[in-house]
C-alpha cells in the first residue's frame, strides 16, 4: 500500500466541515485528523452527526463548507468511485446470489482488472481475514461473523488508503461482537491501515480505538485517547456518555469541594459545582448501626460478571451507583441493607461547573 502523505502529516484532515439539511445543521464546523495507521472512532448518540461525517469522507454526501483532505489532497471534487476509501456498512451489503469469491472480486471486476490478477488478490484478501476455503460458499451459508469478514475482505481487496466502518458490529450477538472487535483491531493494526470507525457504543469505542472523537449535536465535544476520554472528560456530557458516572452537586470554596464522607476534591472552580464520581471509585461496607455522614439503602443489585453493581438510595432525591468485586467484603450485601459509602480516590473525581 503506497503512502502519499508527507512524513508526519495526517492521512485524513477534516477542516471545518459543515453539513445542513434544510434548516437543520448536522455538522457544525467539525475539524479533526486521522494519522497513519490510526483507528479513530466517531462516538455519539443517534443524530449527533457521526454517520453524516463518515458519509462526507466517503463521498456519499458533500459538505456545504469546509475541507476533507486525504494525503493532503482535497477530496470534495473527487467522485466516490475514485476516492481511495473503502466502506464497510453495518448491513454488510453482500450480494446474496454471488459466492464469497465473487463478492470479494466484484469491485475489481468493475475496474476491469485482469482475471488472473483478480484471483490472486481475492485469495490474498480471504487469507487476510482467515476465510481461505470459503470461496464457493454463499452469504446465506455463513455466520454473522463470517459475513462481516467477507465485507471487510471486499474492501481490503481494493487496497484503500482509508477504511471507513459504519457500526459494523450491530448485526452480531453480544459475545461475537466482543470477539470480532478484537479480531478487527488486530487485523487493522497488522495491515497498518488508517481506519475511521463509527459507533454509539462507548465500550466498543474504548476497545477499538487509538483516539475517540465524542460528538454532540454536530460538534466534536472532545478528542483524545480512550484513557483521556474516560479518566479526564472535559465536560459533564462526555463524563456521562462515556462510562457510568454519578454526579454529586456541591459547593466549591477555597479550591476544594467537601463531600459527605468528609473527603475533599480539589478544583479551580468556585461556587456551585457538580462532582463526577465513577461507580468503581466508591467503597461500600455494611453500616452496622454506626453513624456515618454518607449512608444509603441498597435498592437494587445485579451481577455483572465478576462484579456486583449496586443502586444505593441516599434519600428521596439522591441515589448513587457503585460496583465492587464479588468477594467476601460485599458478597453478603443485599437489597434493603443499609451501607456506608466513601471515596476510594478523591483525585479521580472531576469537578464541573453546575449549569
Amino acid at each position: 500500500m503506497t503512502t502519499g502523505a508527507a512524513r508526519g502529516a495526517p492521512v485524513v484532515d477534516i477542516r471545518g466541515a459543515v453539513k445542513r439539511f434544510a434548516d437543520l445543521t448536522v455538522l457544525d464546523h467539525c475539524s479533526l485528523t486521522a494519522q497513519e495507521g490510526e483507528i479513530l472512532t466517531l462516538l455519539g448518540p443517534s443524530g449527533c452527526g457521526k454517520t453524516t461525517l463518515l458519509r462526507c469522507i466517503a463521498g456519499f454526501l458533500t459538505p456545504d463548507a469546509g475541507e476533507i483532505l486525504i494525503d493532503g489532497q482535497d477530496t470534495i471534487p473527487i467522485p466516490v468511485n475514485r476516492r481511495s476509501v473503502g466502506v464497510v456498512f453495518q448491513s454488510y451489503a453482500l450480494f446474496p446470489h454471488l459466492t464469497v469469491a465473487r463478492n470479494v472480486a466484484y469491485g475489481l471486476r468493475m475496474r476491469g482488472m485482469a482475471a488472473s490478477e483478480i484471483d490472486k488478490r481475492v485469495a490474498t484478501a480471504l487469507a487476510t481475514v482467515s476465510l481461505t476455503g470459503f470461496e464457493a460458499r454463499y452469504p446465506s451459508q455463513l455466520s454473522g461473523g463470517q459475513q462481516q469478514r467477507v465485507a471487510i475482505a471486499r474492501v481490503l481487496v481494493l487496497e484503500p488508503r482509508v477504511l471507513l466502518l459504519d457500526e459494523p458490529f450491530n448485526a452480531l450477538d453480544a459475545k461475537l461482537r466482543g470477539t470480532m472487535q478484537m479480531e478487527l483491531r488486530q487485523l487493522i493494526k497488522r495491515l497498518g491501515i488508517t481506519a475511521i470507525f463509527v459507533t454509539h457504543d462507548q465500550e466498543e469505542a474504548l476497545t477499538m480505538s487509538d483516539r475517540i472523537a465524542v460528538m454532540r449535536a454536530g460538534k466534536i465535544e472532545q478528542l483524545g485517547t480512550p484513557e483521556e476520554i474516560f479518566d479526564r472528560p472535559r465536560s459533564a456530557y462526555v463524563a456521562d456518555f462515556v462510562g457510568a458516572s454519578n454526579f454529586w452537586d456541591g459547593f466549591a470554596n477555597g479550591g476544594r469541594v467537601v463531600l459527605p464522607d468528609g473527603q475533599t476534591v480539589t478544583t479551580s472552580l468556585s461556587g456551585e459545582v457538580r462532582v463526577m464520581i465513577r461507580p468503581h471509585n466508591l467503597a461500600l461496607r455494611p453500616a452496622a448501626g454506626q453513624s456515618s455522614s454518607w449512608t444509603g439503602l441498597i435498592r437494587f443489585r445485579r451481577h455483572v460478571g465478576a462484579l456486583m453493581e449496586y443502586e444505593i438510595e441516599l434519600d428521596a432525591e439522591h441515589s448513587l451507583r457503585a460496583v465492587a468485586l464479588r468477594d467476601g467484603s460485599v458478597s453478603s450485601l443485599a437489597s434493603g441493607d443499609t451501607v456506608s459509602l466513601s471515596l476510594r480516590d478523591p483525585a479521580a473525581c472531576i469537578v464541573f461547573p453546575r449549569s
